[in-house]
């Protein structure tokens, strides 16, 4: 075939048939520049588990598009490349798959489902997530929103009045897992106001102990001798939060069985997704149902909530861009406090600029490990089955940026139709490719809606002298703190 094909590709001169030159042999990734390390160790001791992100990227930025770094005597590749992130993204999941260590580790954390399966299981489980996050689920789910939402502006709105600090970071992610559950299981968990709530402590606890397990140079917690009480606590606390999903679930059954109606026409995430496990050779079971739901609570919670942190941490830097929202509410809210209206979404056209820079300067997912499930070639390097590889997401957008200044805090730069269509200023902060993030249109309705409930009642402001947010690594990039306060508009 090969022969074939450099026959085909010859031209004749003088008699002569000229052939192509040969492509140039494959490196190897030893022949890959990157971090010197240590014996045994590599770089282990370079690996900061709390700024993992920021220190894969500072190697980036010294050793170019495409670099190597081994912890105990194991290899990495990284790149940020943008083309090549492009290309490995699409080609899953097929040639390229999640790090089997990254699936492992969440799987032991009780989200076996979506997140975690590959090849033909994750196309069966993908169609059964489409059908649970739909334009009309969510659309029916609005009212609901719109009570959450009202209930985020009251809280505020009571602590300002009575003189009292409010606790934004706090809050947001109470909201964002009360819209969650609300959303996926037709419950209202109230962790908002209930501040107690072990839901609530028990997903924080668990996503903080999967990074620290992610960046650990060996799974220590799966030797019963070496457990230590955290990671006792974490199997504690993913025991929890099963035996509460299970609950959620037989209380669907129930609500099912009374109303079956509600499988033709569902109302939540999980209402569809036992309908689709209930249908004749669905192939699905209860497992599926868990661990999907899990899943759902786990990836509708954090990052949403740290998209809207680290927006509301620019916006009290850049007064302007604050105004300028502000601007957009009243004249979409119009009268209300709150957005009523499922079709006004679309009218937030500054807030959902503001959010696309947002996630383009602060990604809550900066980086992506995956696994190759065949051998490939990266920009001439031969990487063999099995290797993982670090993309980079932030960085290729820093990289490649032709923006004017990129560092910048510009939502202006999305208006006008030459924001996020252009290959040009391309960014992944839903991933890219068939496994493309299926939560991304409840993720910016929510921003929107809280969004622009921010911006026509209150005023957010910097604290005077106090340390700026830094990212911390916590599976998705979480700020370590959110220096700022919230003061009622006045009219």
């Amino acid at each position: 075939m090969e022969q074939g094909r450099n026959a085909a590709q010859s031209r004749v001169s003088g008699g002569l048939h000229l052939l192509p030159p040969p492509a140039p042999p494959l490196r190897s990734i030893a022949q890959l520049p990157g971090p010197k390390g240590r014996p045994i160790m590599g770089s282990a001791r370079e690996i900061n588990s709390t700024r993992f992100h920021q220190v894969l990227e500072n190697w980036g930025r010294q050793f170019g598009p495409l670099y190597k770094f081994s912890i105990l005597r194991r290899t990495f590749v990284v790149t940020s490349d943008r083309d090549v992130i492009a290309t490995l993204l699409r080609d899953r999941p097929d040639v390229m798959r999640r790090s089997s260590r990254t699936s492992r580790m969440l799987e032991e954390a009780g989200t076996k489902g979506l997140f975690t399966a590959e090849g033909e299981e994750w196309r069966r489980e993908r169609k059964l997530a489409m059908r649970a996050l739909t334009p009309e689920v969510i659309h029916n789910f609005f009212p609901k929103l719109t009570a959450l939402t009202e209930r985020l502006r009251r809280r505020w709105h009571d602590a300002i009045a009575a003189g009292q600090p409010v606790d934004v970071l706090r809050d947001l992610k109470a909201y964002t897992l009360d819209v969650t559950i609300g959303l996926a299981f037709g419950h209202d968990i109230d962790t908002l106001e209930h501040e107690d709530n072990q839901l609530q402590r028990d997903i924080e606890f668990l996503f903080n102990r999967v990074a620290r397990r992610l960046t650990s140079p060996f799974a220590y917690w799966r030797v019963p001798l070496l457990k230590r009480a955290v990671d006792r606590e974490a199997d504690a606390a993913a025991a929890r939060i099963q035996q509460a999903i299970v609950g959620f679930i037989a209380d669907t059954r129930r609500r099912m069985d009374a109303n079956p109606a509600l499988r033709g026409k569902p109302t939540n995430m999980l209402e569809a997704l036992v309908a689709a496990r209930d249908e004749d050779g669905s192939g699905f079971n209860d497992a599926v149902v868990i661990g999907n739901a899990i899943t759902m609570v786990f990836a509708g919670e954090d990052t949403t909530s740290n998209t809207m942190a680290w927006l509301i941490d620019f916006l009290a830097a850049h007064p302007a861009a604050a105004a300028a929202m502000a601007t957009e509410a009243d004249a979409v809210l119009a009268g209300a406090a709150v957005l009523d209206d499922y079709h006004l979404l679309d009218h937030l056209h500054y807030a959902d600029a503001a959010t696309r820079e947002a996630m383009r300067l602060k990604p809550v997912a900066p980086l992506m490990a995956l696994e190759a499930a065949s051998e490939i070639a990266i920009d001439g390097v031969r990487v063999p089955a099995g290797s993982i590889i670090f993309c980079l997401l932030r960085l290729s957008s820093e990289r490649d940026s032709a923006l004017e200044r990129p560092a910048s805090f510009l939502p202006e730069r999305w208006l006008g139709g030459a924001g996020g269509d252009d290959p040009g200023r391309k960014m992944f902060p839903f991933g890219a490719g068939p496994r493309f993030c299926p939560g991304r249109y409840l993720a910016m309705a929510e921003i929107k809606m809280a969004m622009s409930m921010l911006a026509k009642n209150f005023v957010v402001e910097p604290i005077a002298g106090a340390p700026p947010a830094e990212e911390t690594f916590t599976f998705t990039v979480t700020p370590s703190a959110l220096p700022v306060r919230l003061r009622a508009r006045t009219a």
